[in-house]
């Protein structure tokens, strides 16, 4: 190469140099949800993966785009995101928050949202005491939902059993994308990894919408024990565990956790459900647990079943009353119960 050559190598590299600055990181794309890199064929993630998480209730706002709640902050691989909602049709996303100019709320200022109305209406719905002197709640919070259908929702509660794949996979020849909630424990994640996959892979490909709900981490559960010290209600249960870290070991995995949270047991009470309220989540129960009702499902039913394995009895009702043509159609996604 010649001087010449040479000067005008030195004088591209320095004008590149200009534009971008050493330590410069891309431009943040938004209007698109942020997708975490978590491949399906991966190994699971860890929670720790997503730092510094936390509650919050914020409105954000960007130019061109409809308000959103944010309800939680974190960051994950040194970027800082938040867990948002759309106040109105509840369907969560993950965002970038530089994308976002976001300031502290309150419940009382957002009062007017669906979200907000529809955690204070849950709120409101305390199930029953199970006996005159209980202090605990059995099936709080949203039970059914308006108009015609059925709200499909399954438990993955721990189990030493698989998925049951075939019951999912029976749902998905109602249509593509077919809606199913299902209430996810941590442990049940860690316990089938494999399975975890599955569904996302049914989900990412178009068989099935799913709404992942939050079931405890730990879902703590000893037989024989009152329901009075059983479940969430077990001393030494830790609030922030169960709850946060549920969120946190979806998210590390690519998914979102949506706006909803599932009793284990559908035992709680008063202070859970105070809970649930300042972390912004609507306590999800069952009008129709099929394994132990034998009764048909009305229109807007929120149907139980657990397809972790552990209580075939309810899957097979639930093909009973299909075949039947028993069952409410359509099946209807989650969020449009409350």
């Amino acid at each position: 190469m010649n001087t010449g050559e040479l000067r005008k190598g030195w004088t591209l590299l320095l004008a590149l140099c200009a534009l971008t600055p050493l330590g410069a990181t891309a431009e943040p794309a938004c209007g698109v949800a942020v997708e975490i890199a978590a491949p399906i064929d991966g190994p699971l993630r860890q929670l720790q993966r997503v730092e510094d998480y936390r509650p919050v209730l914020e409105i954000c706002r960007r130019k061109g785009a409809a308000d959103r709640l944010a309800t939680r902050r974190m960051r994950v691989d040194d970027e800082n995101l938040l867990l948002s909602v759309d106040p109105q049709s509840l369907e969560t996303r993950i965002e970038n928050a530089a994308c976002w100019t976001c300031s502290a709320t309150s419940d009382e200022q957002q009062g007017q949202t669906r979200f907000i109305q529809s955690i204070n209406a849950a709120a409101t719905k305390p199930g029953k005491k199970l006996g005159p002197d209980a202090t605990w709640l059995d099936n709080a919070g949203l039970t059914s939902g308006r108009g015609p259908g059925a709200f499909v929702t399954g438990d993955l509660c721990p189990s030493r059993k698989p998925l049951e794949r075939a019951f999912l996979m029976s749902l998905e020849q109602t249509g593509q994308s077919t809606p199913v909630a299902l209430s996810i424990s941590g442990l049940w994640i860690r316990q089938h990894p494999q399975d975890f996959a599955w569904l996302r892979r049914e989900k990412a490909e178009g068989r099935l919408a799913i709404t992942f709900v939050n079931h405890s981490f730990n879902h703590r559960y000893q037989p024989g024990l009152s329901d009075s010290a059983n479940f969430l209600l077990m001393p030494g249960t830790d609030p922030e565990h169960e709850i946060l870290d549920v969120e946190r070991l979806l998210i590390a995995n690519g998914e979102t956790p949506s706006v909803f949270f599932r009793f284990p047991g559908l035992i709680s009470d008063p202070g859970w459900m105070e809970t649930l309220r300042e972390k912004h989540l609507i306590p999800l129960g069952a009008d129709a647990w099929l394994a132990l009702s034998m009764k048909k499902p009305a229109p807007g039913a929120i149907v139980l079943v657990h397809p972790n394995g552990n209580e075939p009895l309810g899957l097979n009702d639930f093909k009973r009353f299909q075949d039947r043509k028993e069952m409410p159609q359509p099946f209807r996604p989650l969020t449009e119960a409350p």
